[in-house]
């Protein structure tokens, strides 16, 4: 779920309340004496639809699809498939189409990321952003096709597995927030995000869920209400890109979806989920997540 949460960011440039943002990235701190965050591997289908509108550029109505195919395991890595298409209509603008794809690979280790993201409007297609990310003690430095200089962020900076993972850790051990930085390559592929979630209490109730995850094995899995705002990176007073709102499952799965851009948010249900049953694999050392 963490790359189909930028993708939909591009789709019109919203303003919003300003908010108090972080001041900078928390430390980062693995609870001791967990067991690994083993990310399962699906495949999710969510609808889209309105969830409000407000402001002066009204959207009177929205539509769409996101489909998630995510693979891998700390062995082998993450790779993660991702298309969304949406409408959004308004008495100003008229209908907007938005057909996004987007193809990313992660290491295991967290330290690689690859992506490739195509984005077309109204049937205009923009160039593709494909890049090469690398994270090490230094900071990140993101190299992109056709673009001589490279992007670079001083600091930990955290891929979108990596996120994941670190959210389902401290979930487990009972904290409430994680302020930290996010690449995923979207839009441009030159923006690191900060980034501020909020936390909520664990449950395993099935009341009001998504209907592919009232029954079967997900049912019994724990799950947080999880509030993710993007910022701009930088220090102070910002306004937030956007809020992500959704029900974060113990085994990476995300349900429950809102993304609100303060002048308007779309719901996303799920309405179909495919689990892989399979164990993660084992390298010849016997890598294991």
């Amino acid at each position: 779920m963490a790359a189909s949460r930028r993708l939909l960011a591009g789709l019109l440039v919203m303003a919003s309340p300003a908010l108090a943002a972080p001041t900078g990235p928390e430390p980062a701190e693995t609870p001791k004496a967990q067991a690994p965050v083993v990310l399962a591997n699906h495949r999710a289908v969510y609808d889209l639809s309105l969830s409000g509108s407000t402001g002066t550029r009204t959207v009177e109505s929205a539509r769409g699809r996101i489909v998630i195919d995510f693979r891998g395991d700390a062995c082998r890595g993450y790779t993660m498939q991702t298309r969304q298409v949406t409408e959004l209509t308004s008495g100003e603008t008229g209908a907007r189409l938005s057909d996004l794809r987007s193809t990313t690979f992660e290491s295991g280790d967290g330290h690689e990321f690859r992506f490739r993201n195509t984005t077309a409007s109204n049937g205009d297609n923009a160039v593709p952003v494909d890049g090469t990310a690398t994270e090490n003690r230094d900071g990140l430095s993101v190299k992109l096709k056709g673009k001589p200089k490279p992007v670079t962020s001083e600091g930990t900076v955290l891929f979108p597995s990596a996120h994941m993972r670190k959210l389902v850790e401290l979930a487990r051990a009972g904290q409430s927030t994680l302020s930290v930085k996010v690449y995923d390559g979207s839009d441009d592929g030159q923006k690191v995000y900060d980034t501020f979630a909020v936390i909520g209490q664990a449950t395993t109730a099935t009341t009001d869920l998504d209907k592919p995850l009232q029954t079967g094995p997900i049912a019994a899995v724990r799950r947080w209400p999880v509030k993710l705002t993007y910022y701009t990176a930088g220090v102070g007073e910002r306004t937030p890109i956007y809020t992500l709102s959704f029900d974060l499952y113990e085994n990476g799965v995300s349900g429950r979806i809102k993304l609100d851009y303060g002048d308007f948010a779309l719901a996303g249900v799920m309405t179909t989920l495919d689990l892989d049953a399979d164990k993660p694999s084992k390298d010849a050392k016997g890598c294991t997540p």
